[in-house]
């Protein structure tokens, strides 16, 4: 017996040997944009929200494409852990704003995570690869 060709309306079943779908086909245009989102989106996290937000966009990256793409679960656990260290410190420094140096910290913590994120943007954009400083590894 043999089966009738496809009609359109839903897509076809995927072949046998692959049963979860066709795979993922790999799209480095869509893989450069998401690791711009991860760089690009910490920055600005990290300056709209105080320092403490920074690790949103890398966290979104990651659980969005970081399962078919190797580049962008690397480029967004780099920058995760960088965030969520410097996230860290600043919730440290605005807890500590009632006896001063807390506002020092705090300050010091958006501005450090908002340069090295952008300095992390660029370097993404042209194609180079970045290591952050001052990062721990909370996620491999």
């Amino acid at each position: 017996m043999t089966e009738p060709p496809y009609s359109g309306g839903y897509p076809p079943p995927p072949p046998p040997d692959q049963p979860y779908g066709y795979g993922y086909q790999q799209d480095p245009l869509q893989d450069r944009m998401w690791i711009l989102v991860t760089h690009f989106g910490g920055a600005a996290g990290a300056l709209f929200g105080a320092g403490m937000l920074g690790w949103v966009a890398p966290l979104v990256a990651l659980v969005v494409r970081g399962n078919q793409s190797p580049v962008v679960r690397s480029e967004a656990v780099k920058g995760l852990n960088f965030h969520l260290l410097w996230g860290i410190i600043a919730l440290v420094g605005s807890v500590l704003t009632c006896i001063g140096i807390g506002v020092l910290i705090l300050g010091a913590a958006t501005l450090i995570a908002t340069v090295v994120g952008v300095i992390a943007g660029v370097k993404a954009a042209n194609g180079e690869p970045f290591n952050y400083p001052m990062s721990a590894r909370f996620l491999r």
